[in-house]
């Protein structure tokens, strides 16, 4: 009796030895982690030329990470570049702050053009915590862009500054970006003048040609080749300013106008010039009555329409 008591301790002593064994073996969840918001401020001190074939620029700014108590463990990086050079100027349990030059990049759009305007960019997301654990949270108040800086060509809008949400759907993971954004726009009246000027007083010397008389329609059609000409050249000069796209600018429909224009003014000449030869010389000068001063009408409202509704 004895020993079968000691048996049945022994198993039992055994079994919660083994219980307590595989509890042990079994993984403890993860626990939670608190979201921690770290205040962002950026001043930047200088901007580099902006490339517009590739909407890469040089920064150099000032960045400051601060939090209420102490910073949790982050390490950033640019997405839209890379840092050439950083210093830390402070390095404090609630405060980290940095002198920063970076290569950066920005989408590029020119459907616009001449008139177009871009958007300069600085990414920041941490390479580790997801926005469950770290979430960047934008503070204007330490945030600027020096009065020094000059843009030549461009004019520079205001600012914005937001934190976003930037999902990974391959890894199943977010993570929160903040972003600087800063507008900068050509001036227009440069854009004119460089661009649309020379076009319209090409156009201008060849609509003086309905002045002359019928007997002179071949200098017209003369007039009207060379601004043809002199239309195509310059609109090649426009096209090398601007990388190859795959769409449309504004400055391609002004031209393609233009085109349209010559080809309309070329055709009239023509038509009349083969009336001549059919010796019908009152329809001629009907249409040179009505062409005299009515074509100079019809260059502005066509041209008035594109500004309109082309941009």
């Amino acid at each position: 009796m004895r020993k079968n008591i000691i048996s049945i301790l022994i198993l039992l002593i055994l079994a919660m030895q083994l219980i307590s064994f595989s509890k042990a073996l079994e993984p403890t969840p993860p626990q939670s982690e608190e979201t921690s918001e770290v205040q962002v401020g950026l001043y930047l001190l200088n901007l580099g030329k902006f490339d517009i074939a590739t909407g890469s620029f040089t920064a150099d700014f000032y960045l400051d990470f601060q939090c209420e108590e102490k910073c949790p463990p982050f390490d950033f990086e640019f997405m839209n570049g890379r840092a050439s050079s950083m210093e830390k100027i402070i390095d404090e349990d609630n405060e980290k702050f940095y002198r920063i030059q970076a290569n950066l990049n920005s989408p590029v759009n020119l459907r616009s053009f001449p008139f177009d305007r871009q958007e300069m960019q600085i990414i920041i997301e941490d390479k580790k915590s997801t926005r469950d654990t770290l979430i960047y949270v934008p503070n204007n108040e330490e945030t600027g862009i020096d009065e020094s800086i000059t843009f030549t060509g461009w004019s520079l809008g205001q600012w914005t500054a937001e934190e976003r949400e930037h999902d990974y759907i391959v890894y199943d993971e977010s993570y929160s970006q903040y972003v600087l954004t800063i507008p900068i726009e050509r001036i227009k009246i440069n854009s004119i003048l460089k661009t649309f000027l020379p076009v319209i007083f090409i156009l201008l010397v060849m609509l003086t040609g309905f002045f002359l008389d019928t007997d002179k329609i071949l200098t017209r059609l003369t007039m009207a080749g060379s601004a043809l000409v002199a239309c195509v050249m310059f609109h090649i000069s426009i096209s090398n300013q601007i990388p190859p796209v795959g769409y449309l600018t504004f400055a391609d429909k002004f031209m393609v106008l233009t085109y349209l224009i010559v080809l309309l003014s070329f055709g009239l000449n023509v038509i009349m010039l083969k009336l001549q030869d059919f010796k019908k010389k009152e329809l001629v000068d009907k249409i040179h009555r009505y062409t005299e001063y009515s074509m100079f009408i019809i260059v502005a409202i066509l041209y008035a329409l594109l500004f309109a509704f082309g941009m």
